[in-house]
């Protein structure tokens, strides 16, 4: 069997992240135990800007007359 990562046990992890949610997102322990890892790191990620584009050349020269300070 191997350690588990930073030698942590499940049973500590699992207890803080069952305390956050219940601070954070007003979670009851049920709620905690019926969400997927994944749904509680997504709940939790910072908010992110949608996908964008690559900024091309006619956009970056636009940019550049806009500021060119």
């Amino acid at each position: 069997m191997s350690e588990p990562p930073h030698g942590q046990s499940f049973g500590p992890g699992a207890a803080r992240l069952a305390g956050l949610a219940g601070r954070l997102l007003g979670w009851r322990p049920d709620e905690f135990w019926h969400a997927t890892p994944a749904e509680l790191a997504a709940i939790l990620a910072p908010p992110t800007a949608a996908p964008g584009r690559p900024l091309d050349r006619t956009e970056l020269n636009r940019l550049m007359e806009r500021d060119h300070d």
